[in-house]
């Protein structure tokens, strides 16, 4: 089916921009973010509320979000949200690939995963969790660190992926300070887990 079929269809988009990704294995690298609106997730720390509400953001046809991030030299668009996984995905990821660039994923994977990624984060999420059927589909799984007890919950989830699958760990924003030692410590211990930083939070960008 060609990919021109797609390029009419539209989803609501929050915001975009150019930036370098803060997060995980591309961490530091050249990405352009399109953040769509909605979730049913929920999370309170969530630090982008705001995009919860899928009506309160335009929306954009597919041709249109291709054309911005093709603008750029990276070659990496990331889909993060809300919650992405809400929305039928294969047209964007369709366009993306027709036009030579790369499609990543920042999911917690609630909803079942659509469209063709060259990257998928997935980082469940305790107010809705992954399917089962999505953990395999996970390049890297990215656990945000909360409390203590969450040692033990990333572990049921690293279960389920697949072998070669970077696994990290990564304190919430606000909790930086307590948590971030304990997960030294942690993967000091269990050495198959990463540290992830939000990067572009230390340095203020987006």
């Amino acid at each position: 089916m060609s990919s021109s079929i797609h390029t009419d269809v539209q989803y609501p988009v929050m915001e975009h921009f150019y930036t370098l990704q803060g997060e995980g294995a591309y961490s530091g690298q050249a990405a352009y973010f399109i953040r769509l609106g909605g979730c049913d997730v929920g999370c309170v720390w969530c630090d982008v509320k705001e995009s919860w509400d899928a009506s309160a953001h335009p929306a954009m046809d597919v041709a249109t979000m291709v054309a911005l991030a093709g603008a750029h030299p990276g070659r990496i668009v990331v889909i993060t949200g809300g919650e992405p996984s809400m929305y039928n995905l294969e047209p964007i990821t369709t366009a993306l690939r027709t036009a030579g660039l790369r499609s990543h994923i920042e999911t917690s994977a609630s909803s079942p995963l659509t469209g063709n990624w060259d990257w998928v984060t997935l980082s469940p999420k305790k107010f809705k969790a992954p399917l089962p059927e999505n953990l395999p589909l996970a390049d890297e799984l990215k656990v945000i660190v909360f409390n203590k007890s969450d040692f033990k919950w990333a572990e049921e989830f690293a279960a389920g992926v697949k072998e070669g699958c970077k696994l990290y760990l990564q304190p919430e924003w606000d909790k930086r300070d307590a948590m971030t030692p304990l997960i030294i410590d942690y993967i000091q211990q269990h050495p198959q887990w990463q540290l992830s930083l939000q990067t572009h939070k230390y340095l203020n960008i987006p």
